[in-house]
């Protein structure tokens, strides 16, 4: 088993491996406050084993500099900065729409997502477990004790609480294919679906930024299903430039002014002048963003 090493051992064990430091003291800095795991994921596409796990050697291809990880860093995490406020505008939306649609149409069960003949019982089994959580909010145990017999707080008040996969997991538990297919075509989806794809694309990258895992190099398991996305192609069907098509597609039946500006944030990010520096390793991605 591997020990913890000093900030001065990781620079040595670096340096070892082929890496160049223009400010060594800088980069001290830099290791304690990013650290040496996180930045791994950063500096891995410069191996020269990349993009194989097995058998690494660790060794660095020529002239890899330590300031060019940092950077590949900084880029990472501000495109998660950008796109996060947009992937929430979309949680919210569609869990404000999908609770008002369903709701209106079981006025008289306002508990209706734990009615077994509304929602399928793999999603009723798994609902006392996820209520555990939700009932800890202040809102929740204020409603319990004014109606002590009540078994769930009513749908408006529930769903606010559950997460971005609960809602998606409700969403496709419902009976009814009809309000399934209602809610999807208000984000200008017909195929179910296709929707239930897009949605749980959206739910990984959500949690990848909601954990500050990088995104810069994504490749999702599930493949994104190409429904009326006429840009998703190739690569573009499981990495990052395909993730942001779907946010921009689905943003776009919520707000055109809101998909306006995060083309305009994703444009200023890709076109800083030490992108170049890191053109090599997100040219994909850059030729995507530049392009829309």
């Amino acid at each position: 088993m591997k020990t913890a090493t000093s900030i001065e051992e990781q620079i040595q064990l670096l340096e070892e491996r082929e890496m160049i430091f223009n400010d060594k003291e800088k980069a001290k800095e830099i290791l304690l406050d990013i650290g040496y795991y996180r930045l791994g994921f950063y500096w891995f596409p410069y191996e020269q084993s990349y993009p194989s796990k097995n058998n690494r050697t660790h060794q660095f291809k020529e002239n890899t500099l330590f300031d060019d990880v940092v950077t590949l860093y900084y880029f990472d995490h501000d495109l998660r900065c950008i796109i996060t406020p947009y992937l929430y505008r979309i949680e919210v939306s569609f869990r404000t729409f999908l609770t008002y649609t369903v709701s209106n149409r079981y006025k008289n069960n306002v508990t209706w997502f734990a009615d077994p003949r509304i929602v399928n019982m793999d999603f009723i089994d798994y609902l006392p477990n996820c209520y555990k959580t939700i009932r800890k909010n202040e809102a929740i145990k204020h409603h319990h004790g004014k109606y002590i017999n009540d078994i769930y707080a009513p749908a408006w008040k529930t769903l606010e609480y559950m997460t971005f996969g609960d809602i998606l997991y409700l969403y496709s538990s419902l009976k009814d294919a009809k309000l399934k297919e209602e809610i999807a075509a208000h984000y200008n989806i017909r195929n179910v679906d296709i929707f239930d794809n897009y949605m749980s694309t959206l739910r990984v990258i959500r949690n990848l930024c909601a954990h500050g895992h990088n995104i810069y190099d994504l490749k999702l398991q599930k493949r994104i299903r190409k429904g009326s996305i006429s840009d998703l192609q190739g690569d573009r069907f499981h990495n990052m430039a395909g993730g942001l098509l779907v946010l921009r597609y689905i943003l776009n039946s919520i707000s055109t002014n809101r998909v306006q500006d995060l083309n305009y944030k994703l444009k200023l990010l890709t076109s800083q002048p030490q992108i170049k520096k890191i053109e090599n390793i997100i040219k994909g991605l850059i030729t995507f963003i530049q392009s829309v």
